[in-house]
């Protein structure tokens, strides 16, 4: 395998230089459109070509090294202004003249998730979100997870302040599909206290897929993605760097990151190093002790963008030690030692972890490539992980578990050539994963497991939107190893294959100007992963025992997603409602109140017994926001979602669903002279009781949270230089969320926290 990959290497990487292809240049201007004056510093996007360009003084640009031929979405941006996209015949037209218009808001970040071709949101069919840079660092968030859990549809299942996983419409784990590099992420994501292995400081953007995304990912994408997206590389002949940090008060979390990236004509690269310390997170008159984490990352890029397309080689390195708690508050409050002794608040803020803590490293290179065949398109991804996971309980030398998982994925996409309003494409994927335990304390068995897919689209466009039809097949087998310890059986052996069609067809029309409806049916699929099928232990840090049952079958559902879009100059709204139904849905339960013995460092320990178990079930719900802009500099920004979850075969409710909440928020953007980007932002977050939950779980009140934001920028010579503070739950209200880890050991989400942040450009 690996010297298949080495081959793949040599084959598209180095030779791609001599790919022969006709040199060409995009030239225009973008002015305003209401007095027709030029806009200097517009940004000009072609995604598909990763090719980047910014308008000089005369508001004039030119785009380099790009194909002579082929169909390609351009974007035009520029602050205070309507976003310009359009498809672009570079084999017949070489200049454009772009007018933007005066806007309040800007419109929908162009949406490469929900479709293999570029598109904007007035012809994709699914529901997609996509935030930006600015928002991610501006909402306080601990990690990448936490900074988008407040989107509509959008929760996590958190442990404290150091392990976030997304859930969407109520599905998670391996439900949700996390794409990082152009390729699926895979860090052993089955588990509880495992979080996404990805570096906050390296996204600049995060495209939210909401519903099934089967048909153009595979199995585990059966609720959606999650899409983690990379900057696009300067102009030719441009270097620049960033210096990015922030502080948090409420577990002194300090984060910094460095970056210096740069074209030197098509030749590209980027350098990033991040770096992030935290001790215990706290809430009301507590601070949990060895809830800390720290964080080491690297991660870099070399390519080449040219004319005949681009490659780019990506890889990184990211490590973490993360604190695992292990027992909550006693009856007054205060957390106890093994000795029985109350932990001081001093004590409790030491950033030196203790025992038990994970310790993670994370490994991915991923080549990701584009090349213009003609006017058609062959996108590729190949990418190697290896995910090793320590668990330090007895010693910090020696961990207990330890597993070494190893992933080669690939994604090879062929885009014909764009026949006037028809885009159709095809694509095979696969992965192949070898799990190893190299410690003598046992939850999984070793494995390896091999799956493939293939699939073909089309989509025919419309002067008022689009409908798009697919179609896609996938094989799965797992192999997990039998296992003797100590004269007993751990693991017994078992070798299970899984299969799948599946499809989806939808459609986006304009029925109203800036109305756009939306509609989509599909189906999904997913394979059961190697907890659910081989688990048989306690993972640390977890409150539970787990029996994982190898005769479980594979998942498959039908969803019907409709939506209401409307853009206007004053007012945005969106209606999302969603039925998902799932069959065979696979779910971790205590029946009976079954508990096991456990020796916990010489000590018995009672745990309950969770084992997975199937059932048809229905998940059903809907979002909704409003957004007014009566004033230039006013915004009031509204959303509400809610998620109701049902095990068909007993008419209660499924667990672990996320409860229905409400956000408002008040943003100023005043005009400053001097500064830039100025805001000022106050927000409520309403979340209901929790009154529907499964027999082994209990119900959550509601509660609201107070949070506010100001910042600004200033212009220099080298870029803009950001500041901003963020608070959130400013009245310090002691509460539990329904998808938190720690509530059943009754440990409060975290309090009151403060976070500022400054970013630094340079060169």
């Amino acid at each position: 395998m690996k010297r298949v990959y080495l081959l793949l290497f040599l084959y598209l990487f180095i030779p791609a230089a001599g790919f022969a292809a006709e040199l060409a240049q995009f030239k225009g201007k973008v002015l305003d459109a209401a007095n027709q004056a030029p806009l200097a510093g517009a940004t000009i996007y072609i995604t598909d070509l990763k090719a980047i360009t910014t308008t000089n003084a005369q508001g004039e640009f030119v785009l380099k090294n790009i194909p002579a031929k082929g169909r390609f979405l351009l974007e035009a941006r520029f602050v205070g202004y309507k976003t310009y996209a359009a498809v672009i015949d570079l084999g017949s037209q070489k200049e454009l003249t772009i007018s933007l218009s005066p806007s309040i808001i800007e419109s929908a970040e162009v949406v490469i998730t929900g479709s293999p071709f570029s598109s904007n949101n007035k012809t994709n069919s699914l529901s997609v979100v996509s935030v930006g840079k600015n928002k991610l660092a501006q909402s306080g968030g601990t990690n990448l997870v936490d900074a988008i859990a407040r989107i509509p549809g959008v929760s996590q299942v958190s442990t404290g302040g150091a392990i976030s996983k997304p859930v969407i419409r109520g599905l998670g784990y391996n439900r949700v599909l996390t794409m990082v590099d152009g390729a699926r992420e895979e860090a052993q994501q089955w588990g509880d206290e495992h979080g996404i292995e990805v570096d906050q400081f390296s996204a600049a953007r995060i495209e939210i897929l909401k519903g099934p995304a089967s048909l153009l990912y595979g199995s585990d994408a059966l609720g959606g993605v999650i899409n983690v997206i990379d900057d696009l590389v300067p102009a030719p002949g441009v270097r620049n760097g960033e210096f990015t940090s922030a502080y948090s008060t409420n577990n002194g979390l300090s984060a910094s990151s460095l970056m210096l990236q740069g074209n030197e004509n098509g030749f590209v690269y980027r350098g990033r190093a991040s770096y992030k310390n935290a001790y215990g997170f706290g809430y009301k008159g507590a601070t949990v002790p060895n809830s800390g984490f720290n964080e080491l990352n690297f991660n870099g890029m070399l390519g080449l963008n040219k004319s005949w397309g681009y490659s780019h080689l990506t890889f990184s390195r990211f490590h973490t030690n993360i604190g695992l708690v292990e027992n909550g508050p006693d009856d007054h409050g205060n957390y106890l030692n093994e000795d029985g002794e109350v932990i001081s608040a001093d004590e409790a803020k030491e950033r030196r972890l203790g025992l038990p803590f994970q310790n993670i490293n994370h490994y991915r290179a991923a080549l990701n490539s584009n090349f213009i065949l003609g006017k058609g398109q062959l996108k590729t991804v190949f990418a190697f992980q290896q995910n090793i996971r320590k668990e330090f309980e007895e010693s910090i030398q020696e961990p207990g578990l330890n597993l070494d998982l190893k992933s080669y994925t690939y994604d090879i996409k062929y885009y014909f050539p764009n026949l006037g309003k028809w885009e159709p494409a095809f694509g095979v994927q696969g992965m192949y994963q070898d799990n190893v335990n190299h410690g003598d304390e046992f939850l999984i068995p070793d494995y390896n497991s091999n799956n493939i897919g293939a699939f073909v689209y089309l989509k025919r466009n419309f002067d008022k939107g689009a409908i798009n039809i697919g179609a896609r097949y996938d094989y799965k087998k797992v192999d997990g190893k039998d296992l003797n310890f100590n004269g007993e059986e751990v693991f017994g052996g078992f070798s299970n294959e899984f299969s799948n069609v599946s499809g989806s067809l939808g459609f986006a029309y304009e029925i109203a100007k800036n109305l756009v409806l939306k509609g989509n049916a599909g189906s999904g699929f997913r394979a059961p992963n190697i907890a659910e099928l081989g688990a048989n232990g306690r993972h640390e840090g977890t409150f539970r025992y787990e029996i994982g049952n190898s005769k479980l079958k594979q998942e498959t559902s039908v969803q019907f997603d409709l939506g209401l879009e409307y853009n206007a100059e004053s007012v945005t709204f969106g209606l999302n409602a969603y039925a998902n139904r799932i069959f065979n849905y696979i779910y971790p339960g205590n029946f009976n109140d079954e508990t096991i013995p456990f020796d916990n460092n010489g000590s018995i320990e009672t745990l309950p017994v969770y084992r997975y178990v199937q059932t048809n079930a229905d998940l059903v719900g809907g979002e909704a926001s409003v957004d007014f802009h009566l004033v230039k500099s006013l915004h009031f920004e509204n959303s509400f979602s809610y998620t109701r979850g049902v095990n068909r075969a007993t008419d209660t409710a499924l667990p672990f669903i996320p409860a229905a909440s409400i956000n408002n928020e008040i943003r100023i953007e005043p005009n400053i002279k001097g500064l830039a980007d100025s805001y000022i932002k106050v927000g409520l977050t309403n979340t209901f009781k929790q009154a529907r939950f499964d027999s082994f779980e209990t119900q959550t009140n509601g509660y609201t949270l107070l949070d506010a934001g100001l910042g600004t920028s200033i212009k220099t010579a080298r870029g803009k230089l950001n500041l901003w503070v963020t608070g959130q739950n400013l009245l310090n209200k002691e509460y539990y969320n329904h998808l938190s880890r720690y509530k059943i050991a009754n440990i409060y989400n975290p309090g009151r926290n403060v976070t500022f942040g400054i970013s630094v450009p340079f060169l």
